[in-house]
């Protein structure tokens, strides 16, 4: 094959065992990837070219690795030794690669130029556009095949899904099931995914049926996907039918059941199952850990992650992003800086989901300036997740301008906002009475960065509006809302209601409310809380009356406050030195009083 002019020509050899020295550092698996791809340099000027397997491998590390700079090399090695037109198997491995890397334009030239592409070729293009959520090139692609195969239908599912195009989705399942071409594991896992994001229970029970049907319910993790999808859909009675039934049971299978119980707030059960699981991983561990804390259990959560040091199993990022997050919930700046420390003395390099965590930890417990710090120094300033977490941070505090210029270094840097970047913004700019520059921000969310606001964003503009008693300009933005209102933005103008004592919108909101979540005290509470401040006191005691009535309990308010090492709870104002503390509360007011009545006379 004539060489272009770019490269010098050369006879090259195939690969012998006398030329073993020279490439045994390429061929070992434990030898550094930079190391071997540097040792590339050596085989070029003698004329040694690698058999398929070799380079094969080392596309496969820098594809695993996520390693740009020598996947390049090895493209650039293949070129000099003559391998300008790879052979299809180097050329499918070598697209895999790029889109690994997130270089789709270079996996497109390798694809536009490959002699003979095969149904794999065409697959891995479809699948690295679809994991790069570039769907419109996805589908382009996926119409251009001649021939197409479950794998190429699956993808297109999952694409779909994860996208949140649940109806186009489910539309390319439904051809893929009358055209007959076969399915494995993966075509239900995938449908699967839509009954999750859509918690869709009765979709989940109809894929549920068409798997007993096909027969594939022995596969594990075809029942596992249909377990957890019930799971998420909160029926947990079902889920653990099917656990039951499986014949076989691997972890993933126990730890979505644990996952499940936590999500429904049953930490009883998810802590009875996880204890009889046959085997634990690390992921396992992690999700009674985050159980814990999402159901604001923080040290139960700090305590099972003792447990897992105790017994060596490492910890992953998201591990340590649920142990922050448990210290954050109880405000506990010791147990925090433990974890922190941890990390730094494990050498371990915190990914920017965890160090978001730190920096939310830290706020949480009054650390702003260490916050600040971990920000500036540790983070990854592309990264809006970063980002995000401390804009909400300012907000937290009601640091309003601090967090409007935050959020315009964000785009100064090039970093494009997200919808949670507008939620945390809008809120801050809420809590600190910033209308202008809220309605400014919210004005430019579709206009300037794309983003369609949904119900949150609405329910924060009202609060804002609310809070700023703009009361008229708060209804009319209501009533012009390009969706339909939800429990959001309902409670928001209700907490407007309470701010501006208007008793007719407060009841009628109310009474809305309650016909929508029945079970709620939410509203009631909210509605007592205006006739009180309105000093109804008859009404205020009415209300609480239908509360006694239904059964219903305000939910629980409570507070942390770390004093020599140890938390002190506070729930709804009780505590085992109540007493006591009441008492030093009374004698500091009237030393206060004496102490202004002094001032006075002087």
């Amino acid at each position: 094959m004539p060489m272009p002019s770019s490269f010098p020509t050369r006879n090259f050899k195939r690969f012998k065992p006398t030329d073993l020295c020279i490439v045994k550092p390429i061929l070992s698996s434990r030898t550094n990837l930079s190391e071997a791809v540097s040792s590339l340099d050596l085989l070029h000027p003698k004329g040694i070219r690698l058999p398929s397997n070799v380079l094969v491998t080392l596309l496969r590390r820098c594809s695993d690795t996520k390693s740009y700079r020598e996947g390049k090399l090895v493209h650039l090695h293949l070129k000099l030794t003559g391998f300008k037109r790879p052979t299809t198997l180097i050329a499918n491995h070598l697209i895999h690669m790029y889109f690994c890397c997130g270089d789709y334009v270079h996996a497109r030239k390798v694809f536009d130029k490959m002699e003979v592409r095969n149904l794999y070729s065409w697959n891995n293009m479809l699948s690295g556009y679809v994991k790069l959520g570039m769907m419109k090139q996805a589908r382009s692609m996926f119409y251009q095949m001649s021939d197409k195969d479950y794998v190429s239908w699956n993808t297109m599912v999952v694409g779909y899904a994860h996208c949140g195009r649940f109806s186009e989705a489910l539309r390319f399942y439904g051809q893929l099931r009358r055209l007959c071409i076969g399915y494995n594991e993966f075509t239900f896992a995938s449908v699967l995914i839509v009954c999750v994001k859509l918690k869709e229970f009765e979709l989940c029970r109809q894929i549920h049926g068409q798997v007993f049907v096909v027969g594939f319910l022995c596969n594990v993790v075809v029942s596992s996907s249909i377990v957890d999808a019930y799971a998420k859909c909160g029926k947990m009675e079902d889920a653990r039918r099917l656990f039951d039934e499986m014949s076989a049971r691997d972890i993933p299978a126990w730890t979505t059941l644990v996952s499940g119980y936590a999500l429904c707030g049953d930490m009883e059960s998810a802590a009875e199952m996880f204890s009889q699981m046959p085997k634990k991983k690390s992921y396992s561990w992690t999700s009674l850990i985050g159980g814990y804390a999402r159901n604001g259990m923080g040290h139960k959560a700090l305590g099972v992650f003792r447990k897992m040091i105790e017994q060596k199993v490492r910890p992953d990022e998201f591990t340590f992003s649920n142990c922050l997050f448990a210290c954050a919930t109880i405000a506990s700046l010791k147990y925090g800086k433990q974890v922190h420390a941890f990390l730094v003395r494990n050498n371990i390099r915190p990914n920017p989901v965890v160090v978001s965590a730190i920096v939310d930890m830290y706020a949480k417990c009054g650390r702003m300036e260490t916050a600040w710090r971990v920000f500036n120094f540790n983070g990854n300033m592309q990264d809006v997740v970063l980002w995000n977490t401390m804009i909400s941070a300012l907000a937290y505090y009601a640091y309003g301008n601090d967090a409007v210029m935050m959020f315009n270094d964000m785009l100064k840097s090039g970093v494009k906002p997200n919808r949670t970047t507008f939620i945390a913004i809008l809120n801050a700019c809420s809590h600190s009475g910033l209308v202008h520059e809220g309605l400014q921000i919210f004005k430019s969310m579709n206009n300037e960065h794309g983003v369609d606001p949904d119900l949150e964003h609405y329910a924060h503009l009202i609060d804002l509006f609310g809070r700023a008693g703009c009361f008229n300009e708060l209804m009319k933005d209501l009533f012009m809302m390009d969706c339909k209102p939800g429990d959001h933005v309902w409670y928001s103008l209700l907490g407007v209601c309470r701010l501006n004592g208007s008793i007719r919108l407060g009841r009628e909101v109310t009474e809305f409310l309650i016909k929508w979540q029945p079970q709620s005290s939410a509203a009631y509470a909210v509605l007592s809380s205006i006739y009180v401040a309105l000093l109804k006191w008859g009404l205020a005691e009415e209300v609480r009356h239908i509360m006694n009535e239904r059964r219903m309990r305000k939910d629980l308010s409570i507070s942390w406050v770390e004093i020599e090492n140890e938390v002190h709870a506070f729930t709804n104002g009780l505590h085992p030195l109540k007493e006591t503390l009441y008492s030093a509360l009374g004698h500091l007011n009237n030393q206060i009083e004496d102490n202004a009545l002094h001032l006075t006379e002087r």
